[in-house]
């Protein structure tokens, strides 16, 4: 085998050392560039949600000229486009939680509908929202309950309960509800405008309530007084007293978690939680957040519109 000139093997040994005088010279550049970008990543910069126009606190509600509880010439008003919010709840799952006055929701003869945006971040039994009384064994609570490494979305009334069969997807923004015709134990469940039509055991007593708190759970179930306290972020709940159709379900769900409500004469409750704990229905049913309850506005990490 005939060897290589002296010469081209120098240029050769030259252009490695080169090679090598490069990668120690610039390495540590790349690869601290790199480190940047990928922290530039995690925290949403290069996510087109971060440029998106947001909606400040309040910047849409119901306007009500008779007053709370009236349903004559009500309207939306403000930015009501579906802007995404400045900021959604955040609850550490151990104290945190919104709580609601001492009123009773006009329910009427059992007819009702809730939704809401969540995104969990642990797969314990938690609490979205809930109102109630145990006195009067009428309850009403939005959950996700624990199954394998994630969570099934449940409701619960009371004693009795109904789970979805859809799992809710730790790190992700989903949006759960459910709609209950008066005096039908026959419930439409949605997860993310998945619609999932199932019964409860019996006819649920809803007929009222009070004390309504996001977050938490009301403490009311047989046998179970544990507060099922929510670990993650909820953004605009909703409260109907009627029953919304498939039809209705799947807009609310379409117009995305900047969505203002879809039937204002039978709105009860709407807390967009965007920068407080405010009822925007018009209806004056203001929250009150505990200590650790806060207000995040870099909150779009695993939120896709619809």
């Amino acid at each position: 085998m005939a060897r290589l000139p002296y010469s081209r093997i120098a240029k050769r040994l030259y252009k490695a050392q080169s090679a090598m005088e490069y990668l120690m010279t610039y390495g540590w550049a790349i690869l601290i560039i790199a480190v940047v970008l990928g922290a530039l990543f995690q925290l949403g910069v290069f996510n087109p949600m971060t440029f998106a126009p947001k909606a400040p606190p309040g910047s849409c509600q119901v306007f009500r000229p008779n007053g709370p509880g009236t349903t004559s010439f009500i309207n939306l008003e403000g930015i009501c486009s579906g802007e995404l919010p400045q900021y959604v709840a955040q609850f550490n799952g151990q104290s945190s939680y919104i709580q609601g006055p001492t009123t009773d929701f006009p329910i009427g003869s059992n007819a009702i509908s809730v939704f809401a945006w969540i995104k969990t971040t642990s797969s314990f039994r938690q609490t979205i929202f809930s109102y109630g009384s145990s006195a009067t064994a009428q309850a009403v609570s939005l959950n996700v309950y624990p199954v394998a490494s994630n969570g099934q979305f449940a409701v619960d009334f009371y004693s009795d309960y109904v789970y979805s069969g859809r799992i809710v997807n730790n790190g992700s923004w989903n949006f759960v509800g459910f709609s209950l015709p008066a005096n039908s134990n026959s419930i439409t469940m949605t997860v993310n405008g998945n619609l999932i039509s199932t019964t409860l055991p019996s006819v649920p007593n809803i007929a009222s309530g009070t004390n309504y708190q996001i977050g938490r759970w009301l403490t009311a179930g047989t046998g179970d007084t544990s507060p099922h306290l929510f670990n993650g972020s909820i953004a605009n709940v909703q409260i109907y007293n009627t029953s919304l159709s498939s039809n209705d379900i799947q807009a609310l769900y379409q117009e995305g978690i900047g969505g203002a409500p879809i039937d204002l004469q039978h709105l009860v409750g709407w807390w967009p939680l965007n920068g407080n704990a405010n009822d925007y229905s018009g209806n004056g049913n203001n929250g009150a957040p505990t200590t650790n309850a806060t207000f995040f506005n870099n909150w779009w990490s695993g939120y896709t519109p619809p």
